[in-house]
């Protein structure tokens, strides 16, 4: 087994993450895995403990629910989904990392400083499947469903459990039908089943110690811890893609490729 520390690291703060936000494993959990994992690997890695955590707290999440605020989120992963499938084998992933790391590091301290962050009210269920859409794509690159949709729910002013809610059912169905993508395409392999048996139990105990510190949280700092989280993720992806690119940028391309 490569890295084993590492792959136990990531996974427990990964899920204390899931746990205390609701979302947020994948990112997290690549951010690290990134440093030392194949970008394949940290995927499906992600993927399986994403869709873990959210199996475990299927069955919890009952505030909030409202079907016609949900589906359109699904409907659009649904659109967004194959094209990250696609991609992935395909994408020159540290550049990948930097534009989205890029994002979340602009986009979400913005948000978290914000005094009053004007409500979107237009747009309806079709801005609601575009955001969808885009964690679908997102999810089918690496697990990362819950992002997209997650600053959308905060444009949107959602109150913390109705956000909640939405990205958690919608993270179960997308990283549901992501994992089954990655099994039917072969991006699943022998050699990764040891470690899903690693990922499993080093998430769980982080996992329920955040979604125990969650219930004590109030709306306004809930919405600060989420933005946060979601600036560090950029933070890290931006700190593992930035030395590749700047490496590749300064090799003369007439020297790429040579052994």
């Amino acid at each position: 087994m490569e890295h084993p520390a590492i792959i136990v690291i990531g996974a427990a703060v990964a899920g204390f993450v899931r746990g205390l936000s609701g979302f947020g494993f994948s990112m997290t959990a690549i951010a690290m895995w990134a440093w030392v994992l194949d970008p394949q690997l940290a995927a499906v890695l992600a993927v399986f403990g994403a869709l873990t955590g959210q199996v475990m707290s299927a069955f919890t999440v009952r505030r909030g629910w409202h079907a016609q605020t949900l589906l359109p989120f699904p409907a659009g992963g649904l659109a967004g989904l194959p094209l990250g499938l696609y991609l992935l084998p395909r994408l020159d992933v540290p550049m990948f990392k930097a534009v989205l790391g890029l994002v979340l590091v602009i986009a979400c301290p913005l948000m978290f400083f914000a005094a009053q962050l004007p409500r979107i009210t237009r747009g309806g269920h079709i801005a609601d499947a575009v955001a969808g859409s885009v964690g679908g794509v997102m999810g089918g690159l690496g697990g990362s469903t819950g992002v997209a949709p997650t600053l959308w729910c905060t444009l949107r002013g959602y109150e913390k459990d109705r956000q909640r809610a939405v990205i958690q059912n919608f993270n179960l169905a997308m990283l549901s039908i992501t994992f089954v993508g990655y099994l039917a395409t072969g991006l699943v392999e022998r050699s990764m089943l040891p470690l899903f048996a690693v990922v499993a139990p080093a998430m769980l105990v982080p996992a329920v110690l955040g979604a125990r510190l969650y219930v004590g949280i109030s709306e306004l700092t809930f919405r600060k811890v989420v933005l946060g989280l979601l600036t560090a993720s950029g933070a890290g992806l931006l700190a593992s893609s930035i030395p590749v690119l700047l490496a590749r940028w300064a090799t003369p391309e007439s020297a790429r490729g040579r052994p």
